[in-house]
């Protein structure tokens, strides 16, 4: 049976693509970063849902050593775990970009790294890694997550050069909005750790928390996601990059045909 381990299942695309998988019968090794988290994935059947803080590699090897206990292989890995801190770039402490990138770079770095040698051992793997469309194009006011995106593309597009004369695969999700807490929990981020009151953007920033629940376009639910997850699991040789939700499609390829300059119009009207 194929097996998969997928970082940050508490709650939206981590959590409804280890609930798809699981209907299919493939082995799944969910985790989260809270013992409560934990206990619930449990409750729904997952036996062997585990604690796992991607900031502590610790804990990645101690969820490798369980799954290699258990299978004695790891088929696939999904580096799904990360946030976003919303704010603009100058009112964005450095601490806090440092924060981001701490979870959504370096803590998949280190899980690839982790992971890639057993995989080496075993002689082949997938990996998943989890981008965005805003891995693709830039928004304003999403400095700190942009940048840990464009960053998860850069490694990940050198790393599958590097692994071009292996049976290891690496693919990126390049997501657009899909049904989760991950908006609300930025917005979240945002009040908590920028200083709204004391900004240019004050105006700016109270309209979007004020619209948190409004309709976002081309939204999907979070099995979109689970059914490419599962498409990569079948696929002798998957793909390097799938797009995910029309917003993708549309803004990656105006990323494509328009100049800088345009394409900054029209993402300053949609920021």
């Amino acid at each position: 049976m194929t097996n998969i381990v997928i970082t940050g299942c508490s709650t939206g695309i981590g959590l409804e693509t280890a609930l798809y998988l699981k209907e299919r019968y493939i082995s799944v090794y969910p985790t989260a970063r809270n013992e409560k988290d934990v206990a619930h994935l449990k409750s729904l059947g997952f036996e062997h849902a585990m604690l796992l803080d991607v900031t502590r590699p610790e804990q990645i090897a101690a969820v490798i050593a369980e799954v290699m206990e258990h299978e004695g292989k790891i088929d696939v890995w999904f580096n799904n775990a990360g946030y976003g801190q919303l704010g603009a770039v100058e009112d964005l402490p450095t601490v806090l970009l440092r924060e981001q990138f701490e979870t959504n770079l370096f803590g998949l770095h280190e899980c690839t790294l982790q992971v890639l040698k057993v995989m080496r051992e075993q002689g082949y793997g997938k990996i998943i890694q989890h981008s965005s469309v805003l891995g693709l194009i830039s928004l304003f006011g999403r400095g700190a997550y942009n940048a840990s995106k464009y960053a998860i593309e850069g490694l990940s597009d050198t790393l599958r050069l590097e692994l071009a004369d292996t049976d290891i695969h690496v693919s990126l999700l390049n997501t657009g909005p899909i049904t989760s807490n991950f908006r609300q929990n930025a917005m979240q981020k945002l009040r908590e750790n920028v200083d709204i009151e004391h900004s240019r953007f004050k105006e700016k920033y109270e309209a979007n928390l004020n619209e948190q629940g409004k309709k976002v376009p081309f939204k999907l639910e979070a099995d979109a996601v689970a059914s490419v997850v599962y498409e990569i699991i079948a696929a002798r040789r998957p793909k390097p990059r799938y797009y995910i939700t029309k917003a993708t499609y549309l803004l990656g390829n105006l990323k494509r045909m328009l100049s800088t300059s345009l394409l900054d119009k029209i993402l300053i009207k949609v920021g």
